[in-house]
Parts: structure tokens; sequence; C-alpha cells
């Protein structure tokens, strides 16, 4: 007996012209099968995602689902979709300026998970709250967007042993959506690449790995590495507002932050240098997000704090906006917060001005500055979409080629790769050492996967959760 086919496609294609496959959707997933859908950043995952969850109606083909033996047979209750922004938060575009400045206004009435509010929980910590979520109400199929990123080792490891029991005792079927492709689980059946806009073969899981080729070294064209390195020198003596060559870019005296009863960072004491470059990790929870936010001027709670970025005492006259002219910054708080439907170079132009969305018009020749960052990233060529019509992926570029656009002196990057596919991740990585072989760089970076940091890392700070 054939096994029984739980969603199965014919010939779909979607009624939006915007949504749509380059050839009509054929697919189906049987009882007993756990897949994965893997592709490049823009190779149409999500689009066929839309297709199996019925998002939008069809033109023509036919959709069907068999969940089987359960008590309600409603698409809803059967199906949960994790997408990759669920992961940072409610679908509200002040929630990073609100988990940013109001969590001292914390109080009872606020959702709570483990004793903390959900306002402050970290980006790794929501990730887990959404996959909890998600799972309490056991669904019989469960789609998830890259469901690794943001969570440290500890807790890659028991979110897969979590699926894999969930799949045995309670005969889940997961369908995985993988940018990173090294995060494919050892109980995951088949595979089913994408690739422009095209689904390929549904593969075993042996087959795909077998077909997999390395990525080609270097992943940075000679000649973008070259511009990069060729960029012009900046006279950090005629600054204002920056510290002596081989001065201190930051240095924190016994720091510590506290929302509520709960303790974030406890005495901390930190010096970075100019020309450093730190790797900065910890377990979810262990306050790299709310450390970043006191080194960006976008915590409140720096100024009861004894903190000196660029040599100068915070809270001493000094604007945040003449902190943020040395600084580039992403996270993926950041990138949940962009929800402005602009073309993608006016994001990369908010950099010169570090606002959330475009407010000055960029001048001509910034304008040819922010389209060479974006060539940089090798996204040029969606210049001229929307933000919010750009892949997850696409996005993250976009926000990244902001961070650099002003050629800051101090790289912020908290989970940079985060969403990338293993192409742009060995690329990004490449432009960030190579940015950093220039004079009067600066780097901290946070990241959960070891492998993702660059050769230049020469410092390391580890935080540990405060119970």
């Amino acid at each position: 007996m054939s096994p029984r086919q739980i969603i199965s496609i014919s010939d779909a294609v979607t009624r939006h012209p915007d949504k749509r496959m380059a050839e009509p959707v054929t697919l189906t997933v049987c009882e007993g099968e756990q897949l994965a859908i893997v592709g490049n950043n823009a190779a149409g995952k999500s689009r066929l995602v839309d297709i199996i969850t019925s998002r939008y109606p069809l033109l023509h083909g036919e959709l069907r689902y068999d969940f089987g033996n359960v008590a309600s047979h409603l698409v809803s209750d059967n199906l949960r979709y994790i997408t990759f922004r669920d992961s940072y938060g409610e679908q509200d575009a002040t929630y990073y300026y609100q988990k940013r400045w109001n969590q001292h206004d914390i109080d009872d009435s606020m959702p709570q998970v483990d004793g903390k509010p959900i306002i402050a929980l970290s980006s790794g910590e929501m990730r887990k709250y959404q996959l909890g979520r998600a799972l309490k109400s056991k669904p019989r199929v469960l789609i998830i967007d890259n469901p690794f990123i943001g969570l440290d080792v500890q807790n890659r490891q028991l979110l897969s042993e979590t699926l894999e029991k969930l799949i045995s005792e309670e005969h889940l079927l997961l369908i995985l959506v993988l940018s990173k492709t090294d995060d494919l689980p050892s109980f995951i059946t088949h595979v089913l690449p994408i690739s422009d806009l095209r689904p390929g073969t549904k593969i075993t899981r042996e087959q795909y790995q077998a077909s997999q080729q390395p990525i080609p070294h270097p992943a940075l064209p000679d000649a973008e590495r070259q511009w990069l390195l060729d960029l012009p020198q900046k006279d950090t003596a005629a600054m204002t507002f920056y510290p002596q060559q081989g001065g201190d870019i930051l240095r924190f005296r016994d720091v510590s932050i506290k929302y509520g009863t709960r303790t974030i960072l406890s005495s901390l004491n930190w010096t970075v240098c100019e020309g450093e470059r730190w790797a900065l990790s910890g377990e979810n929870g262990a306050g790299k997000s709310t450390l970043l936010s006191l080194v960006c001027a976008d915590n409140p709670q720096a100024y009861a704090c004894n903190i000196e970025l660029f040599g100068h005492r915070r809270g001493t006259g000094e604007s945040i906006w003449e902190i943020k002219r040395h600084i580039g910054y992403v996270s993926p708080e950041m990138h949940r917060a962009y929800l402005k439907d602009i073309p993608a170079i006016d994001i990369v132009a908010s950099g010169l001005s570090d606002s959330v969305g475009l407010y000055v018009r960029p001048k001509p020749e910034q304008r040819e500055q922010c389209t060479r960052w974006m060539r940089l990233f090798g996204i040029e060529h969606i210049a001229h979409r929307t933000f919010l019509s750009l892949s997850s992926g696409e996005q993250r570029l976009c926000l990244l080629a902001r961070a650099f656009v002003k050629d800051p002196e101090l790289l912020i990057l908290d989970e940079p790769l985060h969403g990338l596919d293993n192409q742009n991740r060995a690329r990004v990585k490449e432009i960030i050492e190579t940015f950093c072989q220039r004079r009067n760089k600066t780097l901290v970076m946070v990241t959960h996967y070891e492998e993702e940091l660059p050769p230049c890392i020469n410092k390391r700070l580890y935080l540990k959760k405060n119970n």
C-alpha cells in the first residue's frame, strides 16, 4: 500500500502574479517523510511555502490535505508556519523601539516567559518562545523557516532532539525551510532543492548530501576586494568626538543593567581599543544584544552607567548622532523593525543619516556611493525593488550594505549572517575580513556559529547568563 499523501499539490499557479513560481508546482509530501526545502536567497522557498499553506488563492491547479485521523480537519488547526520574522517579536513596527527604550516601564501585566517579560527576551529566546507556542498546539504539520538561527549550540541541539521526539511520538510532519544547509538535521528524510523559482526533484537526504559541491573560494571577486581595500583613508585625527589613534573606542567600568528585578549585566568591565576585532559570545539571554544597545546609544540606561564611547563619557553633552556617526550596525532586531516598503537603495541610503526610512534625499554622489556598496554585496540588481518584496536574505544583505555605506570606524554586527545562503555567507564573511584589513577599523561581532567568525578576530568576550 502506498503511503498516505498528507500534502498533495498538482499544477498549482497562484492567482497573484507577483507570488507565482516560474512554472506550475507539483509536489507530494507523504506520511513518514520529513522534508527540507533548500535553496539560495531569492530562489523561491517562501513562495513555495505560500502555496503549501494556501496563503494565496490558486488560479488553477489543486491543493489537497489529508491529515488522517484528527479531531479537527480544519487546516488552521493542523498546519502551523513559523516565518523568519516571527523570530523577533509581534507584528508591530514599534517593537524595536519599545524593546530598546521602554524596558524600564515593564509591569506585571506583561506576558512572561520563564519569569521574564516578552519584551525583554533576546532574539534567541524569542525564537524558542515562538517555537514552543507553535508546538503547544500539537499541529499535524509544522513548517519552520530557518529554525536554528539565533540559537546557541545547546539550544540548537535541544531543538533538534525535541523535534525528533515529536516526529516519533506525535507523528509530526515537519517541513524545514533552510538557507544554511549545514543545519540539515539527521531526522530529515527528503530534500527539495529550489533554484530560480523552480522546484527541483524531491530526493533523499543522502542523495542531496552526495550532490553538494564546496563553495568556490574566494567568494568575493578580486575586483570587489580591491575596490574595498582602495577606499580613501579617513583622517581620524581631524574628527571630532573620536579618540587619538590607538585609543579606547569604548570602555565599560562596572556596568550593570537590570530590568525590574532581573539582572542582565552585572559589574561588567570591558575595553575595546582602536583596531581590535572582538567576538562577543554567550548563551541565549546572556545580555549580548543589551550590551550592543549600550554601545550604539540605543539604551537609556547607558546614562546611568560609567561608559565611555570614543573617549567621551556618556551623558557629558554629546548627542546620539555624534556617536552613531562612527558606527555601522546591523542586528536581528533591526531587521525585524524594518517595515518600510521603500526601494532597497533608499534602505541603504538611510545608513548615511542613521534613520529608519529615508527622510533626507541623498545627493547624486551619495546615491552612487550606495549603488557601489550594493554591488559589493552582490545586490545592485535589486536596487529599485521595494524592501518588503525581497526575500529575507536579500533584506539582510540590504541592511548589511546600510551598515557599511558610510565606511564606519566601528562595526557592530549582531548575527550578520542570519538567513543568508552558503554562498552569501562566505561572501559577507570575506567582506568583513577585507574591511578590517584597513587602518582604524574596529569590529565587534556576535554569532552562535564559530565558523562564521572572520580570521581577523583577535579578542573575545564571553557573557554568562544571570539566573
